[in-house]
């Protein structure tokens, strides 16, 4: 008699990819979620100040924004949720912040043009650096505790001009805590930029060195 094989009848169960449960949470982590949102209210906060030209709208959201980028931060460290989609995406977010702000506040000159120019060219500078290091197979390098301090004083200090630049009340205050952020905020970005040139040596040196084992 002949005999019927049973297994060959049986469904096979899908596999699983190993690791695809942990990719999937690292990546969709509240951190990175925040930081969307972010760049998503980018341009709620150019309409708000060059269509609406409602100032005290938009430095109250430009202030949010810079809140959330120390909030998206906490909860990484807190939270065991660092990833390596967050160590990309947030520095990202802060450049766009940064250059997308910036130009706004020029074209509606709420702020000293000296001020915005300062800090543009840092951007461009470190942005363009940042390119040059990736296409030379340098290793990624993660923001310095210099850069992290100046881009959170700087976050809170167009916020401040853009309000001093209202009819609020509360204008003539939001102008000496302008001041008194974007001076030291302006001081750590360039001292953070320093430190980046032997960073980048040994970034660019341990790339290549990496490439040659392999």
């Amino acid at each position: 008699m002949a005999t019927m094989d049973v297994s060959s009848e049986q469904p096979e169960l899908p596999v699983e990819a190993p690791g695809l449960d942990l990719l999937e949470s690292r990546i969709l982590t509240v951190p990175n979620l925040i930081t969307v949102v972010r760049l998503a209210c980018l341009p709620i906060f150019v309409w708000l100040l060059l269509v609406e030209e409602n100032r005290a709208a938009a430095a109250v959201l430009l202030g949010a924004l810079g809140a959330t980028d120390w909030v998206d931060g906490y909860i990484a460290r807190r939270f065991d949720q660092t990833s390596t989609v967050g160590k990309v995406l947030d520095p990202v977010a802060d450049r766009l912040l940064f250059f997308t702000a910036l130009v706004a506040i020029l074209i509606d000159g709420c702020a000293p043009v000296w001020v915005c120019v300062a800090v543009l060219a840092r951007e461009v500078v470190i942005s363009v650096a940042t390119l040059v290091l990736a296409a030379l197979g340098a290793r990624r390098i993660d923001v310095t505790r210099a850069g992290k301090t100046g881009t959170f004083l700087l976050m809170f200090a167009f916020p401040a001009f853009v309000a001093a630049a209202s009819t609020f009340w509360w204008a003539p205050i939001a102008s000496g805590f302008a001041w008194l952020f974007v001076i030291p905020g302006l001081v750590f970005s360039y001292w953070a930029a320093v430190l980046y040139v032997p960073i980048s040596r040994r970034a660019l040196q341990e790339g290549r060195s990496g490439r040659q084992t392999h």
